[in-house]
């Protein structure tokens, strides 16, 4: 696979949990070895579409750069920044949404989904926010995209506005293509039906990589299997204790076969501390780095103002053709 460019960002909603680690950062720790340009960003402005007070934000925003960097994702290596600070994002999604019809945007289930936790009044900025997906991935000139399942339909609507501005002003975007997580998604502890979530409000559900082990211990614990006993794989019948399996082999680079032969002759109580110390260790490391570095917030700032001046010097002279090719100049 030819990599030109490579675009990906992560919602600032503080410490990431064991699903976004294990499903995008460390996909993105391999990337930024093997591709010469990628470019990681911290959402700010995606996070607005739900509601946050301006001094959660502000410390979200600082934990997530912190939980990244202690990950191992290396500004030397990548542009790491933030969002808000290239205004071209915003300037880029006014134009990109001048080409989209609202029909298409009311289709995606996201804006379903999120309207109907807003008591059905959901914002134009939650209807509108693909959009500005695609201008933070078009911006750069993008080719490849490292997306989970949940995020393809949004890949797709950015492919389909690459290729309406290319017909309306001639050949410019590349249509970006997908890179998917070869992880299987991460569910919750306590429901394995629903994908693993910081906004869950089951505390036990949701796995953080700042937790602690006696914190990890109770949670996978408490973790919802069944009432057999054997440890196997089976998604549909056995999505409880499947889900430990795929978290097992996701932590500790095993196959799920390898692990299932690991774990015979083990009940699932006994399977369920085997995870617990697994994710334990792999996290201890970055834990211990996290707390070290949330305490130098000037260093965390300037990690991303450094980032964002160096994805400017990128955007500029692609956003100038943009302009010129609208008419703006």
């Amino acid at each position: 696979m030819v990599v030109d460019r490579i675009f990906s960002g992560i919602q600032p909603t503080g410490t990431p949990h064991l699903g976004n680690y294990l499903g995008a950062i460390q996909n993105w720790v391999n990337l930024q070895e093997e591709c010469s340009s990628v470019l990681y960003s911290i959402m700010d402005m995606h996070s607005l579409t739900m509601p946050k007070e301006p001094a959660v934000l502000r410390q979200n925003i600082l934990d997530t750069t912190a939980a990244i960097l202690a990950c191992g994702i290396d500004p030397k290596k990548c542009f790491l920044f933030r969002q808000s600070l290239v205004p071209e994002h915003a300037e880029l999604a006014w134009i990109l949404g001048c080409l989209t019809n609202v029909p298409r945007l009311l289709r995606l289930p996201q804006w379903k989904m999120k309207r109907a936790s807003q008591n059905n009044e959901g914002t134009v900025g939650l209807l509108t926010y693909p959009v500005l997906q695609a201008a933070d991935i078009l911006l750069y000139k993008s080719t490849h995209v490292p997306v989970g399942e949940d995020q393809v339909l949004h890949l797709e609507l950015a492919q389909d506005i690459a290729q309406h501005f290319n017909k309306k002003y001639g050949e410019f975007f590349p249509v970006p293509k997908a890179i998917l997580s070869t992880t299987k998604k991460i569910k919750s502890l306590r429901d394995p039906t629903v994908k693993m979530s910081k906004s869950d409000p089951q505390k036990l559900a949701t796995v953080t990589i700042a937790d602690s082990p006696d914190e990890i211990v109770l949670k996978f614990r408490k973790a919802v299997t069944d009432f057999t006993s054997e440890v196997t794989y089976d998604p549909a019948s056995r999505p409880g204790v499947s889900n430990l399996v795929s978290i097992h082999a996701a932590v500790t680079g095993l196959s799920i076969k390898e692990v299932l032969h690991q774990s015979t002759g083990l009940d699932t109580a006994h399977y369920k501390m085997v995870v617990a110390e697994s994710v334990i260790q792999r996290f201890a490391p970055i834990r211990n780095e996290i707390k070290k570095l949330q305490e130098d917030k000037s260093h965390l700032m300037k990690v991303l103002e450094d980032g964002a001046e160096k994805a400017k010097e990128l955007a500029a002279p692609i956003y100038q053709e943009i302009r010129r090719l609208v008419g703006f100049q």
